[in-house]
This record gives C-alpha cells, sequence and structure tokens, in this order.
C-alpha cells in the first residue's frame, strides 16, 4: 500500500495512520503483531470493490503514533472506537481482527458491542496467557527494546506462515520481514505488555449474541484449529472455516479463499 493512500486522524492522543477505501457496508481490518495495515492488502483490494474497508496502523504500528510503556487490548479497541467517530461511521460496522487483532475484537465487543454488525475472528485465542508464555511476551519487550526487531522477526518467521509456503514463497517471507524490521521497538514492547495482561475472554463466548466467522489456517500452530473449533462451537451461530495450506496468517498465504470465505460471510449479513 503506498503512504499516498494513507490518511491520519488524532484518536485518543495519538495520530493513527490508515487505509480507508471504498463504499457501503463498513469493514474494519485490524492487524496481527507485529505487523501493520499492509498485511490485509490484498482484502482491501478484493473487499473495497463492495464495501468500505478500513485498515488502521494500530498505535506503535507502521505509520501512526508511539506510546511508550503498556498499551492494552482494551486501549487499542477504544482507539477504533474513537477513529470510527472521527470518520464518521455511526452505522454499525463489521470488525475482523487477526491474531492480536482478534484479542482486540474481543475487547471491542466488550466495550462496544452496540456497533459491531459481525465479527471475524481470525487465527486468534480466547484464553489469556499461561504464567510462562506472558513472561515470555516480558522478554521479548525487554529484548526488542535492547536489540530491536531483528531477533523478533527470526523467531516468529517459522510460527507464522505454513511450511509449504516458506518453501514456495520467499518473497512473502520478505514482505513480512520488511514489515516487522521497521516497527518500532517502542510500539512492539507496549504491545507485547499488553497482551500478556489481556484477559481470559473463554467464558464470554456463550453471550457473544453478533454474527461471527471464524476463519483459521489448518497448519496454524500458534491458534491451532482444533481451539479455534471450540470458539466457533462456543459462540452461538457462529461460522467456522478451515483455510487449507496455510499457517497463522491466512489473509496473506491464501487470500482468494480468505476473501471469498469474508465476501460470503458479508453477503450473508445484508
Amino acid at each position: 500500500m503506498t503512504d499516498a493512500a494513507m490518511k491520519t486522524r488524532t484518536v485518543n492522543g495519538v495520530e493513527l495512520a490508515l487505509v480507508d477505501r471504498g463504499s457501503g457496508q463498513v469493514v474494519v481490518l485490524v492487524h496481527g503483531f507485529p505487523l501493520d495495515h499492509a498485511m490485509w492488502d490484498a482484502q482491501v483490494e478484493a473487499l473495497s470493490a463492495r464495501c468500505r474497508v478500513i485498515a488502521p496502523d494500530l498505535r506503535g504500528f507502521g505509520q501512526s503514533g508511539v506510546t511508550e510503556g503498556t498499551v492494552t487490548m482494551t486501549q487499542f479497541a477504544d482507539d477504533l472506537a474513537a477513529l470510527l467517530d472521527t470518520l464518521n461511521v455511526a452505522e454499525p460496522v463489521v470488525l475482523c481482527g487477526l491474531s492480536m487483532g482478534g484479542y482486540i475484537a474481543f475487547q471491542f465487543w466488550l466495550g462496544h458491542a452496540s456497533r459491531l454488525r459481525g465479527l471475524i475472528l481470525c487465527d486468534t485465542r480466547a484464553v489469556a496467557d499461561t504464567p510462562e508464555i506472558a513472561a515470555g511476551r516480558l522478554e521479548t519487550a525487554e529484548r526488542v527494546l535492547k536489540e530491536g526487531p531483528a531477533s523478533l522477526v527470526e523467531t516468529m518467521k517459522p510460527k507464522l506462515l505454513a511450511e509449504a509456503t516458506i518453501r514456495a514463497q520467499p518473497q512473502m517471507i520478505n514482505a513480512l520481514e520488511q514489515v516487522m524490521a521497521r516497527c518500532d521497538p517502542r510500539g512492539i514492547a507496549a504491545a507485547a505488555r499488553g497482551m500478556a495482561q489481556r484477559p481470559d475472554m473463554t467464558s464470554h463466548l456463550g453471550h457473544m449474541n453478533v454474527p461471527t466467522l471464524v476463519i483459521v489456517g489448518e497448519d496454524d500452530i500458534i491458534s491451532p484449529p482444533q481451539e479455534m473449533w471450540a470458539i466457533a462451537s462456543a459462540i452461538p451461530g457462529a461460522r467456522f472455516v478451515e483455510i487449507a495450506g496455510s499457517g497463522h496468517m491466512s489473509p496473506v498465504e491464501k487470500p482468494a479463499e480468505f476473501n471469498a470465505t469474508v465476501l460470503e460471510f458479508l453477503a450473508g449479513l445484508r
């Protein structure tokens, strides 16, 4: 996505950069960690022909302003609600979040449910971090502040993509590495700390009475299909789709299949 396609808006004391394209049903795309809006390029292209697609760089990522310390998933969700206000979006939206974006989507539902027309949860988790995982996130925060994002890139790469993708599409790895490498270490650290303290959402799933689509890559090792199936089974009426040949980055690895699934879900909301 070119810089020329980006807008900026100031919300909750920070400037957020975003792509805003198309018209119709509003779809908000919330990126994962430690990425930016560019991971959604194929979705912006496909969905904006039928919808208004808003893809922000979250606080601390991409071209948005950075907050040091800790940024909670609730803060990110509140930023999105405020962003919709600045864009004069009054009607309910479809919120689509991947991984950390899914954690944020859960908090958006908790705090701003009336603003939701639908939810798309991609390659994410409802459980809180175990003490070991939370400690690892805190260690990651300190390491990135000391050494920069390079060490994070090497540890995350094999977790993000299916082995078949890594073998067949080295250019995809390069693109993701570039996005991660240009992240501000302070933004990475603040989000890592925020993820470590996010609440467990499993007890809320049965109360999520909003149309929900749950998507997972069949080779996702961070949020495996059986775990995502359990989330979908607990949310009333949720639809579950497993995307063959994809790892944790299903919208990037298999954009045609991902987009078709999302467009079918959106059509069902009309």
